[in-house]
């Protein structure tokens, strides 16, 4: 089961993190691009392994334990060496805040609620967050340095990383509190919201 293309998959983003750290560390130009393309190449396989488990029918409980694990591994070490190095721009830090906060939020629901048994399932929502998150993070590991590297420096890399990662800290702010409100109904701290009332029939 461990050795199923799915797990593998979902290993390899935990197998990237010292590379990137390493790169990100280096922090030349030719650095920041490459850890730009393992970060790349990594967020590519969040995708692959939850597809690939459903195309093949292996879908497991380790799976589902590991592909969340592998995900803020990869985004805690990556947000925390842009923040570091000062790659997050001025103001970086505290979407950055935000978006480890809700990691570890929801992650304490998780573990909540599956010891009474009730699964949090992903919204679209959410999965809009980690798109604009994995853009955001990949931009600001490149940086401009890769955009001159590559023949455009006239692409503000930085910047667009920056507004991303602000954009992708509303919608965790948003889906946090979604997923606090889900967790605290099954809880019973929250009344379920009341049915709408049926139109009246003539």
């Amino acid at each position: 089961m461990l050795m199923d293309l799915p797990n593998l998959l979902t290993l390899s983003r935990i197998a990237a993190i010292p590379p990137l750290v390493a790169l990100m560390a280096l922090g030349t130009p030719l650095a920041s691009a490459s850890a730009c393309l393992v970060f790349a190449v990594a967020g590519i396989t969040d995708y692959l392994d939850g597809r690939l488990a459903r195309d093949r029918s292996q879908t497991s409980d380790l799976g589902r334990m590991l592909d969340p694990i592998a995900d803020k591994l990869l985004v805690g070490a990556t947000l925390m060496m842009l923040v570091g190095s000062g790659h997050a721009g001025r103001w970086g830090l505290y979407p950055a805040i935000v978006i480890m906060l809700r990691e570890i939020l929801v992650s304490g629901l998780r573990e909540y609620l599956a010891g009474v048994r009730v699964g949090l399932p992903v919204t679209k929502l959410a999965k809009w967050k980690t798109g604009f998150q994995m853009a955001a993070l990949g931009s600001l590991v490149a940086g401009d340095a890769t955009a001159a590297l590559l023949g455009v420096p006239f692409l503000p890399v930085d910047t667009i990383g920056e507004v991303l990662l602000w954009l992708a800290a509303l919608l965790t702010l948003v889906t946090g509190w979604d997923y606090l409100m889900a967790g605290l109904r099954h809880a019973g701290a929250v009344s379920p919201p009341a049915p709408a009332p049926e139109a009246r029939r003539g």
